[in-house]
């Protein structure tokens, strides 16, 4: 590897999304954890002054169901191999007439419709709580929404993405009563992952890929695997040219609460942790014991 870099930017997403042109010195990472495996090898390299660090959510090849990923190893590596900054490029519904497959969303709000994944590296004698408010960094974000704007696609600037547990799509009543409840888009990966990306000290944001309009709009196909592939494959090269516009703009010292979103949330006495605790969370607190 050449010299340390300036910054470490991380893309959980599709396989496609390191095939980016001017990336080098791309090699392979495995990376084990105190939570498994994660999804597969981090493929790391050069762009410009930054380290990529990618990694396919699924796995290459797309082995895992959305509840089947483990969020945790996931994050973890990421925050092992130096990374700051992580995007997250997911394809999602629309539950929005404006929200046309083939549009980006910079989302900004999450709502969990999850069952029983884990989302938090603490447990097992050791307590804690950080602040979610805001989900997603707010700098990052609006970082990405000027790349988006720039790359020429089709932005919305916010918007709430309702995470449900998958695999299977919404049933018709479901759709219709997410829209009522206000959410933009509707997907099965991004929580737990921003919840645990806040917990590493990462400044997090999503990239949304609207493939489909869910199966709310009457006029529309009901969604269909092969329907969500065709537009998954066109948005990926929108996707790859946002993540080059906005690797220029990210850097210097992070001033948003994502960077010490842990200095208050262990509520354990350090007296009362465990060895095995302290060791397992070493990566994440230990700074601040």
């Amino acid at each position: 590897m050449s010299e340390k870099p300036d910054k470490i930017i991380g893309i959980i997403g599709g396989s496609g999304l390191y095939d980016m042109e001017g990336l080098t010195e791309v090699r392979e990472e495995k990376i084990e954890t105190p939570f498994g495996d994660p999804s597969d090898v981090f493929i790391t390299g050069n762009l410009g002054d930054a380290r990529m660090v990618f990694l396919p959510r699924h796995g290459r090849g797309h082995k895992l169901l959305p509840s089947e990923i483990n969020y945790r190893a996931n994050i973890y590596g990421m925050k092992k191999l130096g990374v700051e900054w992580l995007i997250s490029v997911s394809a999602v519904g629309s539950m929005r007439e404006e929200i046309e497959p083939g549009h980006l969303v910079i989302v900004d709000q999450f709502y969990d419709r999850t069952k029983g994944r884990a989302s938090t590296f603490f447990g097992d004698g050791i307590v804690g709580h950080v602040e979610f408010a805001d989900p997603v960094c707010g700098d990052l974000s609006e970082l990405l929404y000027t790349a988006a704007k720039e790359s020429g696609a089709t932005v919305h600037k916010g918007g709430t993405y309702v995470c449900i547990e998958g695999p299977q799509f919404s049933t018709r009543a479901e759709s219709k009563i997410y829209r009522s409840w206000g959410v933009d888009v509707i997907g099965m990966t991004n929580i737990p992952e921003a919840k645990l990306a806040r917990e590493a000290e990462l400044c997090y944001s999503t990239i949304a890929l609207s493939t489909d309009y869910d199966c709310w709009h009457e006029s529309a196909e009901s969604v269909t695997v092969e329907m969500v592939l065709a537009t998954i494959s066109k948005n990926v090269a929108n996707a790859r040219q946002v993540i080059k516009n906005a690797v220029s703009a990210i850097g210097g010292e992070r001033g948003c609460k994502c960077a010490e979103a842990m200095r208050f949330a262990t509520i354990t006495s350090m007296d009362a942790v465990t060895e095995e605790a302290k060791e397992r969370l070493e990566l994440l607190i230990g700074k601040y014991k």
